[in-house]
């Protein structure tokens, strides 16, 4: 079974997290940012909640297979 790449803007996570988008390459680079993506079914089959962890912040985003932000 393959697995779909999702690739989500930095600058959209990194807003929700209050960091600058580099600061956030960074922490993700250094393994600093835990990432969990969870995959929709039935009415948000083709929907992806990414969700961004630092320490006690919490980035939660929904998207499409695009990346692009939905609902949520």
């Amino acid at each position: 079974m393959s697995h779909p790449s999702v690739e989500i803007d930095a600058a959209l996570v990194a807003r929700e997290l209050e960091l600058e988008v580099e600061a956030f390459r960074q922490l993700m680079a250094d393994g600093k940012i835990s990432v969990l993506c969870e995959r929709g079914t039935g009415e948000d089959a083709g929907l992806y909640r990414a969700s961004f962890y630092l320490g006690t912040r919490r980035a939660r985003l929904v998207v499409d297979a695009a990346g692009r932000p939905r609902r949520g």
